[in-house]
């Protein structure tokens, strides 16, 4: 399929029940807006979902981690998909290509020296900065900007309260308790999360991304959050994918994080279904009807939300047929 071209904008919504959207790194609590309170969703954890996935499915990706009783820093992953290259005279920048997160998200590549090749690694950056070859221990790191990118923090389109969740267990802490332990954590009693992202036709010609490889990674990112099963991600449903497509390169619209809005009779804190809500689409309409708009792609499987769409204006909708 053809290298992007086009330039576009990706809403992708999804509730969560009674789990940890995304819990913080040191705390494990979920992430959260003290000011707006509204649950948070980073963008490392939405690429994380994609890239899961993707691997699950056969397709090859740089960052994930194969192996977990053998931890690898990032240039021992890609020397080792590096050397499994079919074709022995790829060099690393054109290989890194063939890799399905790279094309999407970019990434910094290097191949790990290993020992002896340090040293002539060394002098080899020094005289020929940034230069490539395809043997190992010429190879230098190398970044590259991908042509998709998510907002770094995503919040819930409603107001939550965290609530408190203790959970026993049937073994003890010490061997000489008698009682099982308890735990303490916070959870999110509902959220509708909304993903934003951003598609640069220009990035996309260095990595050479496709039309295929947007819909893949729309495709991987709906159905790893319908799949996880973990115990903080359980109960996760994709809503609606919204991709605005600009009429050129260079347009732009204000504001689209804010296209999708909802009401609801109850206060946001204490909304607890998708069916205590409606959809506020008018950010939405008036986009469309603007020129910068020239379609307006989505996927869901709630006729709520299809209805909810055919009511602002056929004219530029264009449905996917399937994710």
């Amino acid at each position: 399929m053809s290298i992007v071209t086009e330039k576009s904008e990706i809403l992708f919504l999804y509730e969560t029940k009674y789990n940890i959207p995304n819990g913080d790194p040191f705390t494990g609590e979920p992430r959260y807006d003290e000011e707006t309170k509204r649950a948070l969703v980073s963008d490392v954890r939405l690429k994380r979902y994609i890239r899961d996935n993707m691997h699950t499915n056969g397709q090859q990706v740089y960052v994930i981690n194969t192996d977990l009783d053998n931890k690898m820093t990032g240039g021992q992953r890609f020397k080792y998909l590096y050397d499994q290259r079919i074709d022995k005279t790829t060099s690393a920048r054109d290989f890194a290509f063939t890799l399905a997160d790279v094309r999407m998200f970019g990434g910094v590549m290097a191949i790990q020296q290993d020992g002896k090749d340090k040293s002539k690694a060394k002098k080899d950056k020094s005289s020929e900065e940034g230069a490539e070859d395809t043997k190992a221990d010429k190879v230098t790191a190398f970044n590259v900007t991908g042509p998709i990118q998510f907002a770094i923090l995503n919040p819930s389109l409603n107001a939550v309260n965290m609530m408190m969740n203790q959970r026993t267990s049937v073994f003890t802490s010490d061997e000489g308790n008698k009682q099982g332990t308890i735990a303490t954590r916070y959870i999110v009693p509902y959220a509708l999360i909304q993903a934003h992202a951003w598609v640069n036709p220009f990035n996309a010609k260095e990595t050479k991304l496709t039309e295929a490889d947007v819909l893949l990674m729309c495709r991987s990112l709906w159905n790893e959050v319908n799949s996880k099963n973990t115990t903080s991600k359980v109960d996760q449903t994709s809503l609606l994918l919204l991709q605005i497509v600009y009429t050129n390169p260079n347009d732009k619209l204000y504001g689209v994080d804010r296209f999708v809005k909802i009401n609801s009779d109850k206060q946001e804190e204490q909304i607890r279904s998708l069916e205590e809500v409606t959809f506020d689409l008018e950010g939405l309409k008036n986009a469309l009807a603007s020129p910068k708009v020239s379609k307006l792609r989505y996927y869901t499987e709630i006729p709520a939300i299809e209805e909810a769409l055919q009511k602002i204006g056929p004219d530029k909708l264009e449905k996917l047929t399937s994710l």
